[in-house]
């Protein structure tokens, strides 16, 4: 029982082979995976898959990245697609410092009206975060009443506390196998299984032993192994909860 909590099936990287890919997802013990959109393209992907496949939810958001090109216009379908029964959060959205630190500015207001929306509609942040930790929590310290989780995390156990305390979960993915991954291995013994999710974020960060190879949503029991290595703890026990996590995050009844 696995929920992949971020998986992008939903781009050209999968075009040849999706059917597969997602079949394997479920010979191997996924139960649910959540499409993340971050543009345009991914955000109608997104809602296709879900409406095709009863255990495949959608969300809709705004990249970071994308910031410069985001307009009022691209907020209206959003909003619209946010009112679809199969999209359960907003994003992917965030702060990216790592790419361009020349548009943090247009980050800031593309993802502040995308916390706005969640509000609205009582649907939780899918949030990226990259070399952005601290601009990222001044941000969603400025709201009460949030909800999401802090996606692919690989800030530090500290942080990890401080988003904790604002309402959100962490999720871990696949760069907890590396070897070398030290602060994530740090941050999966800290969490207690409560506040935490997992998942894959395919086609990126594939987990060991495929480090390096296209990611899939199957890989997500990779991340569900080493997270019961490092904590001492049953698989099943974290397959079970974070798998509960999810249903409760995301409001997908059984």
């Amino acid at each position: 029982m696995l929920f992949d909590t971020h998986c992008h099936i939903n781009t050209d990287k999968f075009k040849d082979d999706l059917e597969k890919t997602i079949n394997s997802a479920t010979k191997n013990g996924v139960k649910k995976m959540l499409v993340v959109g971050f543009d345009h393209k991914t955000n109608e992907n997104a809602i296709l898959l879900a409406e095709k496949y009863d255990f495949i939810y959608a969300t809709v958001g705004f990249h970071p990245s994308d910031a410069k090109k985001i307009s009022d216009k691209d907020f209206t379908i959003l909003e619209k697609q946010l009112q679809h029964p199969k999209v359960v959060a907003v994003g992917e959205c965030g702060m990216d410092m790592y790419w361009d630190k020349t548009f943090v500015d247009e980050q800031i207001n593309v993802f502040q009206r995308q916390i706005e929306l969640s509000l609205k509609y009582s649907k939780p942040l899918i949030i990226h975060m990259r070399d952005a930790s601290e601009v990222t929590y001044n941000v969603l310290s400025e709201y009460n009443g949030l909800s999401g989780v802090m996606h692919c995390y690989t800030g530090s156990v500290e942080m990890a506390k401080m988003f904790i305390k604002l309402g959100l979960y962490i999720s871990i993915g696949g760069i907890v196998t590396f070897k070398n991954a030290r602060v994530s291995k740090e941050v999966a013994e800290f969490l207690t299984l409560d506040k935490m999710l997992i998942e894959t974020d395919s086609p990126y960060l594939a987990p060991h032993p495929h480090r390096g190879k296209r990611n899939e949503p199957s890989y997500v029991k990779l991340v569900a192994e080493e997270v019961s290595r490092i904590k001492g703890i049953p698989y099943i026990d974290v397959a079970e909860t974070t798998y509960n996590n999810a249903l409760k995050l995301f409001n997908i009844k059984e």
